[in-house]
């Protein structure tokens, strides 16, 4: 339960294989950014063209998967919906691969081009940027349901989340002190959570759409960013990562977002049970992300207690409020 490690991915091997896969001139300096998957770089070429280069994680997605992502991507640029699209190289190929070597073992890395483009984070400071907000992820969804995607993950409670803690538990991740508890608590959630996801419409989503991924461009409008989740499963997905507070607590601006998103898409009301059991997806969806690239050293360096006690201590304990604000919101629906 590992990624391989980012640690042989020089500044030299990844602008002379940017180079030779563009066919551009870039300068000789870097700018990372900021991300806790992949490695994302700024650079530019001797004409002042400047670009974002992504570089994926080695084991996390296959070459198949990542270029699903990338389809979706085109899909949203055919359909005119405001995206940041991978630049092909001269042979029209979204996707590039470099190897690194390190102590005389190579590594191969799956990377993509991208222009650089600019914005401020997404705010929804009024009505109007939640009907926004949820006019494009109508649009979004128009194009997501008319294709497949076959290598990406399904984000179900059984195709994931029971996959995560089944790995956890098996590589010994868990503190012996809080191994129980935390085995306890998630079968007692997804057995209760699992039924929900039956009889659901799934599709293509952004999968990680929270404001982060979302650029605000005065003039041009919005801008989706960063599709490195892109999964299969129900619209409310897309939905909930950006309400400022649990839905009980977020009612108007969930009804604003829904709002504009039946604009373009009819939206099933019963999806948004599915909030809260999402909501707990995601913690454990976390901790299976850390545990896979704990050996990484900057991943060390930016989680120096990840595994400790204390950590432990803290996650089972988010959970175990989470089981209760699922079986809260389950309650006031009538289905506990």
């Amino acid at each position: 339960m590992k990624y391989a490690s980012f640690n042989p991915l020089s500044p030299h091997v990844i602008l002379h294989g940017i180079e030779l896969s563009h066919g551009l001139s870039l300068e000789e300096s870097l700018t990372p950014y900021h991300s806790y998957v992949n490695r994302v770089y700024g650079l530019r070429d001797l004409e002042g063209h400047e670009y974002i280069a992504k570089f994926y994680r080695p084991g996390r997605w296959s070459e198949d998967g990542i270029l699903e992502e990338h389809q979706l991507i085109i899909d949203c640029v055919n359909a005119e919906i405001p995206v940041a699209a991978p630049i092909p190289d001269p042979d029209g190929h979204t996707l590039g691969e470099i190897t690194a070597v390190d102590d005389n073992t190579e590594t191969d890395y799956y990377f993509a081009l991208f222009p650089k483009r600019g914005g401020r984070l997404f705010d929804a400071e009024n009505d109007e940027a939640w009907l926004r907000m949820g006019s494009l992820l109508g649009r979004l969804h128009t194009v997501g349901r008319t294709g497949k995607a076959e290598h990406r993950a399904i984000c179900t409670p059984a195709e994931t989340t029971a996959l995560h803690i089944e790995n956890l538990l098996h590589y010994n991740l868990v503190h012996p002190e809080l191994e129980e508890s935390f085995e306890k608590i998630c079968r007692e959630i997804l057995k209760e959570i699992g039924p929900l996801f039956d009889n659901t419409k799934f599709l293509r989503l952004h999968g990680d759409c929270h404001r982060g991924n979302i650029l605000d461009r005065s003039d041009k409008g919005l801008l989706l960013i960063d599709f490195d989740d892109m999964m299969i499963g129900p619209a409310v997905q897309d939905m909930w990562l950006l309400l400022p507070d649990y839905v009980n607590r977020s009612r108007r601006e969930l009804n604003l977002l829904l709002e504009g998103y039946e604009e373009f898409m009819v939206f099933d009301q019963k999806e948004l049970r599915l909030i809260e059991p999402l909501r707990f997806m995601r913690i454990i969806h976390y901790i299976a992300w850390c545990a896979r690239q704990r050996d990484d050293k900057n991943f060390q360096t930016n989680f120096p207690d990840w595994g400790s006690r204390g950590y432990w201590i803290k996650e089972v304990e988010d959970i175990m409020l989470q089981g209760n604000v699922i079986r809260e919101s389950l309650t006031s629906a009538g289905l506990l």
